[in-house]
């Protein structure tokens, strides 16, 4: 079960550098359930994500998947790589510590989605979810907007529906 929460960014936060990195690239093979693959450093993955019931209540800011993650070869990755639909996403993700405890993903984007960024954040619980205050460089909740789920991101060409 992932319980997360998506937020623009009001400002990126400085030395960017100085936390971890992930370079990912990923792609779809059926949005709905999702069925991806991501290559993130070096570590290969197939991932299966359906929306979890009740979680489409429009009264609430969380989003709540059932996720089933298993590994693959890189050779398996870049076999399923040829059967993606639409674009691969590329994006730089930064692991960051905040105060509260809490970690946050920054996703920076490159390729055909140059100059988009965002950050979730991943809960214990719901409570956990529903009691987070997000620092004051955080900007909007965006979980509720499909324009931020990566499996809408890629089937665009360009920013043009931020527009």
């Amino acid at each position: 079960m992932e319980i997360e929460k998506k937020f623009k960014v009001k400002q990126l936060p400085d030395n960017l550098d100085g936390y971890e990195q992930k370079h990912i690239e990923q792609g779809y093979l059926c949005v709905n359930p999702v069925v991806r693959i991501r290559k993130s450093n070096d570590r290969y993955i197939l991932t299966y994500k359906s929306l979890a019931a009740g979680s489409d209540d429009k009264n609430t800011d969380v989003r709540i998947n059932n996720e089933i993650e298993v590994f693959l070869t890189k050779e398996g990755y870049e076999h399923l790589k040829e059967k993606v639909d639409d674009n691969l996403i590329i994006k730089t993700r930064y692991i960051i510590p905040l105060e509260d405890g809490h970690t946050g993903e920054l996703d920076v984007f490159g390729g055909v989605l140059e100059g988009l960024y965002f950050i979730e954040v991943e809960f214990e619980s719901e409570d956990d979810a529903k009691n987070f205050l997000p620092p004051d460089w955080f900007g909007e909740n965006v979980s509720d907007d499909k324009r931020y789920a990566n499996s809408y991101l890629s089937k665009c060409n360009d920013l043009s529906v931020f527009l």
